[in-house]
């Protein structure tokens, strides 16, 4: 395993982990963890995409990574 799938596989992990927690109920997407996770999961699996020169998971993983950013932004705007 390179380096690059490791930081793949870290980042799809991670946003997996939030999408089961979500839909289990443990987590709301409103939530700061489920945000967050979604926010460090992307992020990852945007840069393994990078380093991987596979533009359309670039253009994926990081408007989710946007978009989550975009959320917790909203969320601290808001406390």
């Amino acid at each position: 395993m390179t380096q690059t799938d490791l930081i793949g596989f870290i980042g799809v992990t991670i946003l997996l982990v939030a999408f089961f927690l979500n839909l289990n109920n443990t987590i709301s997407k409103d939530s700061k963890t489920y945000l967050l996770l979604n926010f460090i999961g992307a992020g990852l699996a945007c840069l393994a995409s990078v380093l991987m020169k596979y533009l359309p998971f670039i253009i994926l993983e990081g408007s989710w990574t946007l978009v989550s950013a975009l959320g917790l932004l909203k969320l601290m705007k808001q406390k």
